[in-house]
């Protein structure tokens, strides 16, 4: 059961989202070196009577960890932005600082931008396939028709938050996954995928109502340090074409 659950993800959204699949297994790739805060932090956990397990050193670095980071979103804190054109969420702490999170991101996941808020979370939910699922590949999806219990093979992992717009599910889901070589990458179909370390991390952050701001694919890096230097950098550009003469 294992890998045929961990090849599935419950994201699905009227005529926006498709269903969630996650990407095959990749072979561990050696990485850099991590610190021990690193390793710490995504040792094994035990979490409402399961072990999270620990994620592998080849699907971690120090960019990928959850950090601290200057951004300068113009929101509130308290606010999640999800930037799926460079595989990051970032929690707003206040004081151009924010708590950033790397994920992993399916074509669902670039279907859907603007504003939602976060109707409520769940520790190790239930997944069921949509009807859409089922009409699509009833070969893939028959045999989860009744549900899938929460656990450690669940698609939607240890944690998710749903997401609501206008009172109405999106079907947009930030959640933990049980197959952790997909963060930081592209997806064929999904949503928004965390290790479920962070994924825990998020949640016991978030509060009921929270605003999500999720940019369009073309925003990538936007509000980032970097971003704010490149519009100063064009700015002072800009200005000096301006005034040169012809």
């Amino acid at each position: 059961m294992r890998r045929p659950l961990a090849a599935l993800l419950s994201c699905a959204a009227a005529g926006l989202l498709a269903a969630c699949t996650a990407l095959p297994s990749a072979a561990p790739v050696a990485g850099p070196r991590l610190s021990p805060e690193t390793r710490a932090m995504y040792d094994a956990v035990e979490d409402n009577g399961r072990i999270v397990p620990a994620i592998e050193a080849e699907y971690l670095s120090e960019d990928k960890k959850r950090q601290e980071v200057t951004y300068l979103a113009p929101y509130s804190p308290g606010t999640i932005v999800v930037d799926p054109g460079a595989k990051r969420l970032y929690r707003l702490l206040g004081n151009d600082r924010a708590m950033r999170y790397t994920v992993a991101v399916g074509a669902a996941g670039y279907g859907f931008s603007g504003q939602a808020t976060v109707a409520y979370t769940r520790a190790w939910p239930n997944w069921t396939p949509t009807q859409n699922m089922l009409r699509r590949e009833p070969e893939k999806y028959e045999r989860y028709a009744a549900g899938v219990e929460g656990g450690l093979d669940n698609p939607l992992g240890a944690r998710a938050l749903y997401l609501y717009r206008n009172g109405r599910d999106t079907y947009y889901r930030i959640h933990g996954t049980p197959s952790p070589w997909t963060i930081g990458h592209d997806a064929s179909s999904g949503c928004i995928r965390m290790f479920n370390q962070d994924a825990i991390h998020l949640a016991a952050n978030v509060d009921k109502g929270a605003r999500v701001i999720v940019l369009p694919r073309e925003d990538r890096g936007k509000w980032t340090a970097s971003d704010a230097g490149d519009a100063v950098a064009a700015s002072a550009d800009a200005g000096a074409d301006a005034t040169d003469p012809a």
